[in-house]
């Protein structure tokens, strides 16, 4: 693996590991603080697409699947009040959810790049990161705590989850884990439009030319 990627696996490596422990606390009611630092893999995946190409960008986000795994399997054997920290519907929904959302994120930016296709620059990282961090959301917490899914791990109870409560403290009644998965997918399209910002800058900075 070359060199001129390490950057990218460090910061994604980073990234990963950060949120697998921030994911432990919470910010308010609905939200982790890794809520905030896992979406900065898209960012990371979209400099690597624009800068070195996808192929260059799938490498980075399997070196970010395989320290997901490796940062799970630690957490299903440190125990917490209620368990272990990480359980097997946990684990499934955060590696399933990681890899496709990544690899989607990957082909779409791919495919919009204005470098290759022309148009907009915030084009193809605005609609890769907004599909992707959609796909995240959804597959990870209806794996991970959606009822209809208990057979993947029966012997977990995740019934706390699917409390009946007002969405997020004041809409519809809903179950608990629509409420945790709507706010994380607000946190998501916000840092997405944030992210445009040091995605430019990066990009700018890795593609001047050597003087």
């Amino acid at each position: 693996m070359t060199r001129t990627y390490l950057p990218g696996i460090l910061a994604m490596a980073a990234i990963v590991v950060a949120s697998n422990i921030l994911v432990q606390f919470l910010f308010g009611n609905w939200l982790t603080w890794g809520a905030f630092t896992y979406p900065l893999a898209f960012l990371v995946n979209d400099v690597m697409n624009r800068v070195y190409g996808p192929q260059a960008a799938r490498r980075v986000v399997w070196v970010g699947f395989a320290v997901g795994v490796a940062c799970s399997l630690i957490g299903t054997q440190i125990m917490g009040e209620y368990g272990p920290l990480v359980t097997l519907r946990i684990a499934l929904g955060s590696g399933i959810a990681f890899l496709t959302a990544q690899l989607v994120d990957v082909a779409i930016f791919d495919r919009l790049r204005d470098d290759k296709h022309g148009g907009a620059w915030w084009r193809a990282p605005l609609a890769s990161t907004l599909v992707g961090s959609t796909l995240d959301t959804a597959l990870f917490f209806s794996i991970a705590f959606s009822a209809t899914l208990s057979v993947l791990e029966p012997a977990n109870d995740v019934s706390w989850a699917g409390e009946i409560l007002p969405l997020l403290g004041f809409g519809p009644e809903m179950p608990l884990w629509v409420s945790l998965a709507v706010a994380d997918w607000g946190v998501k399209l916000a840092l997405a439009l944030l992210a445009l910002v040091p995605f430019r800058l990066a990009v700018r900075k890795l593609t001047q030319p050597v003087a």
